[in-house]
């Protein structure tokens, strides 16, 4: 049994070391890939923060000539949404073919592709 005289000092040291002493919380987190910022590039499109809004509806023109590609109008990421209007394109190649913009919803962020003639 403790005495009486030093029942005080010892309470007040406990009391003094609980304070102290907190609970130590170590979170460990494993990823499986590299955290992405808004308009960083990942493989083969651009990370935005948002999905696109509706496509607008245009109304396709008379085509120019036989060797002119309808390109149609898309959203496109550029710090915002812009709408990049639908036009006529001459195909770079014999047989090459318009691959559309597209958007994807990949490692929950969305993703902006760009299409291109393929």
């Amino acid at each position: 049994m403790i005495k009486p005289s030093l029942l005080k000092p010892v309470l007040l040291l406990s009391a003094t070391s609980l304070l102290f002493t907190g609970c130590v919380v170590h979170e460990v987190r494993y990823i499986d890939r590299p955290p992405v910022v808004v308009g960083q590039s990942v493989q083969d499109g651009v990370v935005v923060t948002e999905a696109p809004p509706a496509p607008v509806q245009e109304e396709i023109l008379v085509s120019p000539g036989p060797a002119y590609v309808w390109i149609p109008g898309v959203w496109v990421w550029r710090g915002h949404w812009v709408w990049e209007r639908g036009h006529y394109n001459v195909r770079p190649r014999a047989g090459a073919v318009w691959v559309p913009h597209r958007y994807v919803y990949r490692g929950g962020v969305h993703v902006f592709i760009r299409g291109g003639w393929r």
